[in-house]
């Protein structure tokens, strides 16, 4: 039977340096890169999110966080238009600030 360490014996031949490279290369190929959006996709998005904050309706939120995608589902509280935030609040009624810059889709949750 052979017994394969995998990754382990491979480690021992290079050098410290080469293995933390290989770990962050292997963490940053989970990135996402961030969309650009068109003029007609910030204003359906404007539409929906005007709707939610009138009716108070939830929304489900997806926006650019830390190199990746996060979905966000809650109502929307307010838009402070000075720091170009929303102020989110989600079942757990946990407050989250997200950058008007970072939201790639809002949708009405039905």
């Amino acid at each position: 039977m052979i017994r394969d360490r995998g990754r382990i014996k491979w480690t021992s031949m290079m050098l410290p340096e080469h293995v933390k490279m290989l770990r962050d290369w292997v963490g940053e190929d989970g990135y996402e890169t961030k969309r650009i959006l068109d003029e007609q996709q910030f204003e359906e998005m404007n539409a929906v999110m005007g709707e939610a904050m009138e009716e108070g309706k939830e929304v489900s939120i997806a926006h650019y966080d830390g190199n990746r995608y996060q979905l966000l589902i809650g109502r929307i509280h307010y838009y402070n238009e000075s720091l170009q935030k929303l102020h989110v609040i989600d079942h757990f009624q946990q407050p989250h600030y997200i950058q008007l810059a970072n939201i790639a889709d809002v949708r009405l949750m039905e």
